[in-house]
């Protein structure tokens, strides 16, 4: 049965401990832009395109009886169940630049068999984030 709702991707919303702490290091280390911090420190946007990076404190008092609370990995040998992929030209420069202003490296980037070229970091809260060019 086709769908006439027509739904569009919207946001994608990490949980942080800090979340002006998250958007600066997302502008410093990823290159975006801020589109928005609420004076709270309870929300932040990055500008990213078509659909939005948000950012969200991971205690949620409002929402913490109705939705459960939210995980953080324990260990760097875990996973979140969430991966973050940018896409660059220049995969090299990209990866140094977060590196260079605090994102975990995980594995340099390196040319995969399907013609992409892809770095992983961990940002300042663990998320994992992949950095590749674009797949060909």
């Amino acid at each position: 049965m086709a769908s006439n709702l027509n739904p569009a991707f919207a946001y994608t919303v990490l949980y942080v401990k800090d979340v002006a702490q998250s958007v600066d290091f997302y502008a410093k280390a990823f290159g975006y832009s801020v589109r928005r911090l609420d004076d709270s420190h309870r929300w932040g946007e990055l500008e990213s395109g078509n659909t939005t990076i948000a950012f969200t404190p991971m205690i949620q008092h409002e929402t913490n009886d109705l939705t459960g609370a939210v995980h953080a990995t324990q260990s760097p040998r875990e996973r979140p169940q969430l991966e973050v992929c940018f896409v660059y030209h220049d995969v090299d420069a990209a990866y140094k630049r977060a590196v260079e202003n605090g994102a975990v490296a995980v594995s340099e980037p390196e040319l995969k068999e399907w013609g992409q070229k892809v770095g992983y970091v961990r940002d300042i809260d663990g998320n994992f984030i992949r950095m590749g060019s674009h797949v060909k």
